[in-house]
C-alpha cells in the first residue's frame, strides 16, 4: 500500500502553493529561464501502467522568479497522479502561466508509455511529444526557436512550428 501513496502522492499536494514563494529581486533579469531533462514517473490513467520520462520547462519572468527545485517538484506533482501525458502538458506549462504570470511559458514532455510497449502493439522504444507554448513562446517563433535549440530539437519537426 506505501507504493502506491508514493506513486499518487501528487494529489495531495497543493502546485499552485509550491510555486507561491517567488523571488522579485531579479536585478532587471528578463531572458529565459530553462530547466531540462527533469525525470518523472507517472501512471497512464487508462492502464495504470508507468509512464516514464522527462519533462522541459522555461518561463520568461516578468518580475518574479521561483527557485529551480519547484520546478521539478511542480512536474512530480502532476507526475504522481492517474495521467494522460497532454493534459500533464497542459497543467504545468498553465500553472506556471497562472502563478508566476511571466511573458511566456513552454513545456515540452518527451516519454515511453509502458501501456504501449507492454500490451496492445509492443511498440518498445517508441516515445510521444507533447508541447504547450504560452505568450512569447507561442507568439514570437525567434523565442520559440532558442528555447527548442536549447532542448536539441532545432529546424523542422512537430515543435518548431514555424
Amino acid at each position: 500500500m506505501r507504493s502506491y501513496e508514493e506513486f499518487f502522492a501528487g494529489y495531495l499536494e497543493d502546485p499552485v502553493q509550491t510555486l507561491s514563494r517567488t523571488f522579485s529581486e531579479v536585478d532587471g533579469y528578463d531572458e529565459m529561464i530553462v530547466m531540462t531533462d527533469i525525470r518523472f514517473e507517472s501512471h497512464c490513467e487508462h492502464h495504470v501502467v508507468p509512464i516514464i520520462g522527462k519533462a522541459h520547462a522555461a518561463y520568461l519572468p516578468d518580475r518574479r522568479v521561483v527557485g529551480i527545485s519547484k520546478l521539478a517538484r511542480l512536474v512530480d506533482i502532476y507526475a504522481k497522479r492517474l495521467q494522460i501525458q497532454e493534459r500533464m502538458t497542459v497543467q504545468i506549462a498553465d500553472t506556471l502561466n497562472d502563478v508566476l504570470q511571466p511573458k511566456g511559458v513552454a513545456v515540452v514532455i518527451e516519454a515511453a508509455h509502458q501501456c504501449m510497449s507492454t500490451r496492445g502493439v509492443h511498440k518498445v522504444g517508441a516515445a510521444m511529444v507533447t508541447s504547450r507554448m504560452l505568450g512569447a513562446f507561442r507568439s514570437d517563433s525567434s523565442t520559440r526557436r532558442e528555447f527548442l535549440a536549447m532542448l536539441g530539437r532545432t529546424g523542422a519537426g512537430p515543435l518548431s512550428n514555424t
